[in-house]
């Protein structure tokens, strides 16, 4: 049971760690992304802003890798308490996540490409800029998707630990209403209505550098995972 509790520590602190990355990183391609505007000089600004389309680009690829990693960590200690949600976390946060995050990327990096054609004066210009423009349409779609991967498998994550009580209720249960208000957003997104984005965001950044710093110094709840670890020896007994 030593070597069990150790092992639950470390992955604790991994965790703990892939979130401050992982949040760290999309607040920063958040900030740059940020301050290209959307209109017909598009790809022009691109050009002129390439260095911090790069780093942005960068920053969210590290962002996807890192919360990619956190299901895969937290897979064989779910499991024990809902494998089915546990599952279900593992593709909507490993998978769909990390496949919507790639190709939105790949999505910034070609527009970089296509900035510099355009700006080079190739004589497909109307062409280039159409491409540009269903390019910057096709990531624009990817963040609607990622609006509802992200919230359903935060759901299902934050509720296996509130039923486990693998961290302090608080914690989990401040997850679960910010995931649901995240959820609430992306249906409001699909009328218009982004006024109160920020402020969900917000809600949910917050609570994962609280969740990360709990792991970081205090860990998963000792009870707990000392309550299934005697399950299991006595399963395994019978």
């Amino acid at each position: 049971m030593t070597n069990e509790m150790s092992s639950e520590r470390k992955t604790a602190i991994i965790v703990g760690v892939l979130y401050i990355i992982g949040t760290v990183s999309g607040i920063i391609w958040k900030v740059l992304a940020g301050l290209i505007p959307n209109d017909l000089n598009l790809l022009t600004k691109i050009t002129a802003n390439e260095s911090q389309i790069t780093i942005g680009a960068f920053s969210l690829l590290i962002m996807g890798l890192a919360l990619a990693m956190v299901p895969v960590m937290m897979f064989p200690i779910l499991r024990k308490y809902n494998e089915v949600l546990a599952v279900g976390y593992v593709v909507f946060r490993g998978a769909l996540e990390t496949v919507t995050t790639i190709a939105a990327v790949v999505g910034w990096i070609f527009l970089t490409i296509l900035g510099h054609h355009y700006i080079a004066g190739a004589p497909d210009a109307s062409y280039i800029q159409t491409l540009g423009a269903l390019t910057l349409e096709g990531n624009t779609s990817l963040g609607i998707i990622s609006q509802f991967v992200f919230p359903l498998g935060a759901l299902m994550f934050y509720w296996v630990l509130y039923q486990a009580k693998l961290i302090p209720r608080w914690i989990s249960g401040w997850g679960l209403i910010s995931a649901i208000l995240v959820l609430v957003f992306a249906f409001l997104n699909l009328f218009g209505i982004v006024a109160v984005k920020d402020v969900f965001d917000s809600s949910i950044f917050l609570q994962e550098m609280v969740m990360a710093v709990w792991l970081i110094v205090k860990g998963f709840n000792p009870d707990t995972i000392a309550s299934v670890s005697l399950k299991t020896d006595t399963n395994e007994v019978k």
